[in-house]
């Protein structure tokens, strides 16, 4: 089992910047795969917003490219969503996603983005 806790969510203006954080505890050996998926109002799915995978490889949406930066931490297990230069679009819940044999997911950090 691997529990996935995410934090740093809120209330940004337009232009803003926000970090969120996703930590994983638990069974965290073999995780393949951290990611942030957001949904936003009215829409049915979630979105893939960018991952980290084991070795390091990261990958973004191209709404993401230039805005939002992955990290990582590896002694803390956690992974951060850094998001700058804000977008009203950007409202969404932000999730943190483990990908091991099974998926994971965290209970969603609410991010409003409004003046």
């Amino acid at each position: 089992q691997v529990q996935v806790v995410e934090s740093g969510g809120g209330l940004v203006q337009p232009g803003g910047s926000l970090r969120l954080s996703c930590a994983a505890s638990g069974n965290i050996f073999s995780i393949s795969v951290m990611a942030w998926y957001r949904q936003a109002p009215g829409k049915e799915r979630k979105e893939l917003v960018g991952s980290i995978t084991r070795n390091g490889i990261i990958t973004y949406a191209e709404f993401a490219v230039g805005r939002f930066t992955i990290s990582r931490d590896d002694a803390k297990s956690t992974v951060y969503l850094q998001m700058n230069s804000l977008k009203p679009d950007d409202t969404a819940v932000y999730y943190c996603y483990v990908q091991k044999v099974i998926d994971y997911w965290g209970q969603g950090t609410q991010v409003t983005v409004s003046s």
